[in-house]
C-alpha cells in the first residue's frame, strides 16, 4: 500500500493575536531544523498564535507575529524546533 499521508484541515480561523505585530519586544524566536522534521504538523497544531506556515521548502514562522513562547519546540518531539536568542543570527 503507498498512500500519501495528508493532514488535516483545520478551519482557517482568524486569531486575535494576529491583530498587531509582534515588534521589537521579543526575546527568543523559533529555528527549525528541516532535516530533523518530519513535517507531523505539532508544532503548528498547538502554536497559539497560528504564525506556523508550512511552504514549499517546509514549515517556517512568520516572525512578524511570532510571541517566541517556545510552545511550538516544546512540543516537537524529534527536536526540529529550537528557540534561540533574538540577538543570535540564524
Amino acid at each position: 500500500m503507498n498512500e500519501r499521508f495528508e493532514a488535516p484541515v483545520a478551519p482557517h480561523v482568524k486569531s486575535p493575536h494576529r491583530q498587531a505585530a509582534t515588534g521589537s519586544w521579543r526575546t527568543f524566536r523559533p529555528v527549525f531544523e528541516g532535516d530533523k522534521c518530519n513535517l507531523c504538523l505539532l508544532c503548528w497544531v498547538y502554536c497559539p498564535d497560528g504564525v506556523i506556515k508550512r511552504g514549499v521548502d517546509g514549515l517556517w514562522v512568520d516572525l512578524d507575529y511570532c510571541k517566541g513562547c517556545g510552545i511550538c519546540a516544546k512540543e516537537c518531539k524529534r527536536g526540529a524546533i529550537t528557540m534561540v536568542e533574538e540577538s543570535q543570527n540564524g
